[in-house]
């Protein structure tokens, strides 16, 4: 397939990038700024929110990947709201030209305060800025492919685990702390459980649900299992034999998040299982 992937140059999207093209698909990627993305992909560098006719400008794809989202470990930034109504008239434009599928980025912070498994179907109440512009436009979209006859995907993302200093997560602040020699990183108490996954796990699983055209909907990419933050981090410490150590209790614990939440990944199992029978990956 022709893959569209936005946001390409960003955290994710480098390492969804190398995942399709390991797929052998066609991709073309594009962002603000294209100097990290592999140069085996077709790089376009812009903004997205000019182009009048993207499905033309872009070369007619099969399906776009949609990871473009500005400001997303700031739940509260306004740029949330204020985007929201850009990314949806970006999409529709690729829904009204005939794109066959459109693949979308959520978070499991759509979902808001929720004890235990997070479900496809779970209710989503979201306490952020960020949450609640990632679930309207999931709703938009949900209305508008149906409308089109648009083949539809919402990847629910979860916590990434990764060492690269490009993100913006604790993982990626822990080691820009470590290489500029620190010896402490402030810390929660760490007691709450969440729903980690590798860094290139889950870009394998995005790039495993842009390739697969039979597993619809909302698709939680998760390990599928809980572990303590604390557990999860003094781990990727000892795995990559840092020597920075926690300063447990130096930041409270934020209100909005639960106890211990983790995503359903029968959807995403699935989809890997049919993608192996199929000769995919």
């Amino acid at each position: 397939m022709k893959i569209f992937v936005t946001g390409a140059n960003g955290y994710i999207g480098t390492g969804v990038v190398k995942a399709l093209l390991e797929l052998k698909q066609d991709v073309i990627a594009t962002d603000f700024n294209v100097d990290g993305i592999c140069s085996h992909a077709k790089a376009i560098a812009g903004n997205i929110f000019e182009i009048e006719n993207p499905y033309e400008y872009y070369g007619m794809p099969d399906v776009v990947l949609h990871l473009a989202w500005r400001n997303g470990f700031v739940h509260n930034a306004e740029s949330h709201l204020g985007d929201l109504a850009n990314h949806y008239t970006f999409l529709s434009k690729l829904a009204e030209s005939g794109i066959k599928k459109i693949v979308a980025l959520g978070s499991m912070h759509e979902i808001g305060f929720w004890e235990g498994r997070i479900k496809e179907d779970t209710p989503c109440n979201p306490l952020s800025l960020y949450g609640i512009s990632k679930n309207a436009l999931r709703q938009s979209l949900e209305l508008l492919c149906k409308q089109k006859n648009t083949q539809f995907q919402w990847i629910r993302g979860y916590y990434i685990v990764g060492n690269s200093e490009k993100g913006a997560s604790i993982f990626s602040k822990i080691t820009s702390a470590e290489k500029e020699g620190r010896k402490e990183f402030p810390f929660t108490t760490g007691k709450n459980q969440y729903d980690f996954i590798d860094y290139d796990e889950f870009c394998s699983q995005i790039a495993n649900v842009v390739v697969n055209n039979s597993v619809l909907g909302t698709i939680n990419c998760c390990s599928g299992y809980p572990e303590s933050l604390a557990s999860r981090v003094e781990r990727f410490i000892n795995d990559n034999n840092y020597n920075i150590r926690l300063n447990y209790g130096a930041f409270p614990d934020r209100p909005y998040d639960s106890l211990a939440v983790w995503g359903d990944n029968s959807k995403i199992q699935q989809i890997l299982k049919e993608n192996k029978e199929a000769g995919l990956c």
